[in-house]
């Protein structure tokens, strides 16, 4: 084995936001006691998108990895906690469901409580899923509490991410990077030379000076400055699976209580988000402009906020899709510029750490590596694959035929891999989790049950339980959980009392 000959020496980030600074930030950490410098150049021309408020429980996994302390990180972001998602108008209007991070029950004499849920439907019992979830339950009643603190109770194993102000995590991880050593540039970057083998050398700014790296990774946001416009690599545009492409956002004052989740409320021609943060409320529209104008889209959002409205409703275009390489020659692309999933699942900044985790693991030196680029790319696409059959199927799974946006979703194509997908649910009952997952069988099940999408037959071998104590297990197990909610604070107690934010000037 030969010790590295040409390992990199300086790596160049282009682009600030939650993407620059988070890659800044990760990368800052692990070489701060070496030799391997980190800058990043951000334009001072060039606003941010600043919208993706809602995330998933991997995000606080990075922010420990970090050693930033979450209480601190928590009331600097003006940040509230979330338990999953209420689905709001999706299968059909007036119906709703509830998508939790947990699991779902637990198992009873070995076998899989889902299997168990689906013997007692079958046998009569119309109980819904989400009364043995410690995530649904708190939310109903509006609860928040720390799964540690309720070690030996049924709410021990419930996970939380946060909602959170984009713009204030970009200005957070940016006074992280500084303190660590990451050097900040405010600059117009024109555009990336090449040299003889294909690599990037350096970044050619708008007054003319240049920047050398040894790699360099894009957080230029959808334009691709680098990955794109640079090296060429080409998009894979999956419109035709995701046909919304715009979105508008306003920020409202924050109304009544701080709900613990984030709402999801399907719409005339796509769904509106609402987030609420300790100081305001998100709100937004993604939609499909081939079926609603800008104007009317403006006008539907408004109708739906609650509070008084803080800023002028802003659209952003996009393109849902990937990057045919997201690591090609010595660059990586990260958030926008790697690729777009509409937020409805909440997994931009995830995409964003993954990547960047999987990215370390590895790690190149200056010798252009095709193995580990081709398995780093096969590996990301898998990443956005999942989550984009996830988001799919809360559309190909709708009963909504009131306007032609849902009657085309309705009849739509889908992937071959949620098709193959939905063809075994319906046979066995079950999903076999694959490996590295995001979203593990529960929160298909979640979903799948939430559409009122149902198996054909549930795990036969669950008849080998009496039915009657599988059901007395099934109903104290439920009782237990709401007997241990009711005790716990509410979501805006908890705030006050241990993570309050500093009120906005």
């Amino acid at each position: 084995m030969q010790v590295t000959s040409k390992p990199i020496k300086k790596i160049v980030i282009v682009g600030g936001g939650t993407a620059g600074w988070l890659a800044a930030a990760t990368l800052g950490n692990i070489f701060k006691q070496c030799s391997v410098g980190v800058e990043l150049v951000e334009s001072g021309e060039v606003g941010i998108i600043g919208v993706g408020e809602a995330t998933i429980p991997p995000l606080l996994d990075t922010i420990r990895s970090l050693g930033i302390d979450e209480v601190d990180f928590i009331k600097a972001t003006q940040a509230s906690f979330k338990w999953g998602i209420k689905f709001e108008d999706w299968h059909t209007k007036g119906q709703s469901y509830f998508h939790p991070f947990g699991s779902i029950g637990a198992t009873i004499d070995g076998h899989d409580f889902f299997q168990c849920w689906l013997k007692s439907q079958a046998e009569g019992d119309t109980t819904p899923l989400m009364t043995h979830s410690p995530e649904s339950q708190p939310s109903k009643s509006n609860k928040f509490f720390l799964p540690f603190e309720a070690m030996n109770t049924p709410l021990k194993n419930a996970k939380y991410a946060l909602h959170l102000d984009a713009v204030l995590v970009g200005d957070y991880l940016k006074k992280f990077c500084l303190n660590i050593g990451v050097t900040h540039t405010i600059a117009h970057v024109k555009r990336a030379l090449i040299d003889e083998s294909g690599n990037i050398s350096h970044i050619e700014l708008k007054d003319n000076r240049r920047i050398a790296g040894d790699f360099f990774i894009d957080c230029s946001g959808f334009k691709g400055l680098l990955i794109e416009q640079a090296l060429d690599v080409g998009y894979d545009n999956w419109s035709h699976y995701l046909p919304c492409n715009r979105a508008v956002a306003v920020q409202t004052e924050k109304v009544g209580e701080t709900l613990p989740y984030t709402i999801s409320k399907a719409q005339k021609a796509g769904w509106t988000w609402r987030i609420p943060l300790q100081h305001r409320t998100g709100n937004g529209y993604v939609f499909c402009d081939k079926y609603i104008s800008d104007k009317e889209a403006i006008e539907t959002l408004l109708a739906n906020v609650e509070g008084k409205v803080l800023t002028e409703p802003r659209v952003i275009p996009f393109t849902t899709g990937l990057r045919r390489k997201t690591w090609y020659k010595n660059c990586l692309a990260l958030g926008l510029a790697q690729g777009f999933l509409e937020p409805l699942e909440s997994t931009a900044i995830h995409l964003v750490s993954k990547t960047l985790a999987l990215f370390v693991r590895m790690f190149p030196d200056q010798q252009s590596n095709l193995v580990l680029q081709h398995e780093f790319n096969r590996r990301v696409r898998q990443d956005y694959e999942e989550i984009r059959d996830l988001l799919v199927l809360h559309y190909c799974t709708t009963n909504r035929n009131d306007s032609p946006f849902w009657r085309w979703c309705k009849n739509m194509e889908i992937p071959a891999t949620l098709n193959h997908k939905l063809i075994f649910y319906r046979s066995s009952g079950c999903l076999i989790p694959g490996v590295e997952e995001l979203f593990q069988p529960t929160s298909w099940y979640a979903v799948l049950t939430g559409m009122q999408v149902m198996p054909h037959r549930y795990n036969s071998s669950i008849d080998a339980l009496d039915y009657n104590q599988l059901q007395s297990s099934m109903r104290l197990g439920r009782q237990s959980i709401w007997q241990c909610v009711t005790k716990q604070p509410s979501h805006d107690d908890f705030l006050q009392r241990y993570c309050p934010a500093p009120k906005p000037a």
